[in-house]
């Protein structure tokens, strides 16, 4: 038996004064209605209606079970209206993860618009290089860069980037400029941590791809701070554009090698399905995607 279906019906009967009124409501005989809710009494082992000839009562376990199934059969429709809404309309909480570097530099400014175009959408945002859970994280969204791993989560590209050789002037002039990849491994090179253990770098220029070993007395799991490590004349910086394209515009760092550079990296909106996908994360994924390729 349908117990829900059977509420609904039971609810109908009484509301409707009969059998008639409820079967006409929901488009079956009279005859399928009763016996539905004969049905629901013998599931419940009592009965729910006084029948007669001319009338319906309730029983006070009828009034009872009326009430209680009324209010569920409610705010279960209430539910189903507040999800098509949310699913219509950009609302509610938005929960995201973002690389720190990529989230200061190149989003910030994006989803502060956002924010103003989307006022009814809270944005609960966390910075952290490290992948996290999605699923177990209750997060409706990720950015993430690099290669995406076979998933069941959704990776839509919003964007592209690549890592550039440079230095502080003052770290050239002590140490002088290398003038082939090979020359990388007698310098202080800043290490990321968060690929491969910042212990090589992998470089393509025209002659092909090279995986060049490095070494230096730091290492980070953070772009930004070896930025400011570059910055400071501590050794040769291998990062995105986006973390140094106003330092290099400013000469505060000077590109090393520019024939040379990382593979591309993709950036990817991921989240957890394509279907019944929210309002608030499709809107907010389309914003990245016409805010970044403008």
């Amino acid at each position: 038996m349908d117990l829900f279906a059977s509420m609904k019906m039971y609810v109908a009967v009484v509301d409707g004064g009969s059998f008639a009124a409820a079967a006409d409501k929901l488009g079956i005989s009279r005859a399928m209605a009763s016996k539905q809710i004969q049905k629901l009494e013998e599931h419940l082992g009592t009965r729910l209606l006084n029948r007669t000839t001319r009338r319906l009562s309730l029983t006070e376990t009828g009034r009872a079970f009326y009430e209680r199934s009324a209010q569920i059969l409610g705010d279960l429709e209430e539910a189903e209206q507040i999800a098509g809404q949310m699913t219509r309309t950009p609302q509610g909480v938005l929960r995201m993860t973002i690389p720190l570097s990529y989230g200061q530099h190149r989003l910030a400014a994006i989803i502060g618009n956002y924010s103003q175009a989307y006022p009814q959408v809270q944005l609960d945002i966390s910075l952290s290089d490290r992948k996290i859970d999605l699923i177990e994280d209750g997060l409706d969204l990720a950015i993430r860069i690099g290669a995406m791993p076979q998933s069941d989560l959704i990776a839509r590209k919003i964007g592209a980037v690549r890592s550039v050789i440079c230095a502080a002037p003052g770290y050239l002039a002590r140490h002088g400029v290398p003038q082939s990849p090979a020359d990388l491994v007698r310098h202080a090179c800043l290490g990321y941590t968060l690929t491969g253990g910042g212990g090589d770098w992998r470089l393509e220029g025209a002659e092909g791809q090279l995986t060049i070993p490095i070494s230096g007395a730091i290492k980070a799991d953070n772009g930004d701070i070896l930025r400011l490590a570059a910055l400071s004349g501590a050794g040769l910086l291998f990062q995105p554009h986006f973390i140094v394209d106003d330092d290099i515009a400013a000469g505060r760092l000077l590109r090393v090698l520019p024939e040379w550079q990382s593979a591309e990296y993709g950036v990817y909106a991921v989240y957890p399905s394509r279907k019944h996908l929210s309002a608030k994360v499709r809107t907010f994924v389309d914003y990245l995607v016409d805010a970044l390729q403008a």
